[in-house]
């Protein structure tokens, strides 16, 4: 087993005991999305459009909730995570709600081996890519799952704000990939209070790499937009504005938070 392995199986243990608290957590909220409410934001809704018949695959999809939703815009969907634990609650909660959805669970770079069929779009959002080591093989796997054609799209934290330390006080960390972060995770961003306390390892992905791995693989940028804020209150000392988005208290405006990728497979 090689050491990016044995990060990866740590990571796999903590979110295998994420999935819990956040099923119960004011942050995921699942009494709304039961009750109808979807768990998309405007800015991949606006960027994807109408997707009413597309086949779509959400990598990194957690306990399924944006996989459910992008269903309930009239998508097929395939969502695909690594931890048993979320895939399991992800299969219940889409019976609660009557939505078809299929779940596997896999981690990104062996899902060519749990899943054999291309898509209309690719989709991951939202604190997922700092999970991964190697984003040469995450893109070639988001560009062997794409249709000639089809879309792929990510909406990300910004890594300028993974530089930062909890508090947004100094920088602690490179923006560049130089080595895995490893921290001792307490609680969790959906339950503050949660009873856990594990170890786990994250890559900071520049821009540069980003794209530069994307292009790689017969892929095109349609669209990059950055943004000053985030759609969740995940972080510490922040402020939610009256468009009700949050923004560091004392860098409004200043720092990125979030970035977002349109990317097009071309015909072959």
């Amino acid at each position: 087993m090689s050491e990016n392995d044995s990060y990866i199986n740590a990571n796999k243990q903590l979110w295998n005991k994420r999935v819990a608290p956040h099923l119960s957590s004011d942050f995921y909220d699942a009494a709304s999305f039961k009750a109808g409410k979807t768990s998309l934001n405007e800015i991949e809704l606006k960027a994807l459009g109408d997707i009413k018949g597309k086949s779509l695959l959400h990598l990194q999809c957690h306990f399924g909730m944006d996989t459910i939703s992008w269903a309930r815009e009239g998508a097929v969907v395939t969502g695909i995570d690594f931890s048993e634990e979320a895939i399991s609650a992800a299969k219940t909660l889409a019976g609660e709600v009557n939505v078809k959805a299929n779940f596997i669970c896999s981690d990104v770079y062996n899902l060519p081996n749990n899943l054999h069929q291309q898509f209309d779009i690719v989709f991951t959002s939202y604190g997922v890519i700092g999970w991964l080591p190697d984003l040469d093989k995450w893109a070639s796997i988001i560009s062997h799952f794409l249709k000639p054609g089809g879309i792929f799209f990510i909406a990300e934290f910004h890594p300028v704000l993974w530089m930062m330390d909890d508090d947004f006080s100094f920088l602690k960390y490179s923006y560049f990939n130089d080595d895995v972060i490893a921290t001792i995770s307490q609680g969790t961003y959906g339950d503050r209070n949660a009873n856990i306390s594990l170890a786990e390892y994250g890559w900071n992905h520049s821009l540069d790499e980003v794209i530069s791995n994307l292009l790689k693989y017969n892929l095109e940028i349609v669209q990059f937009k950055e943004y000053p804020f985030s759609p969740y209150n995940c972080f510490n000392n922040t402020i939610k504005g009256e468009d009700g988005m949050y923004r560091i208290n004392g860098l409004k405006n200043k720092l990125p938070m979030m970035y977002s990728l349109k990317v097009r497979k071309k015909s072959l």
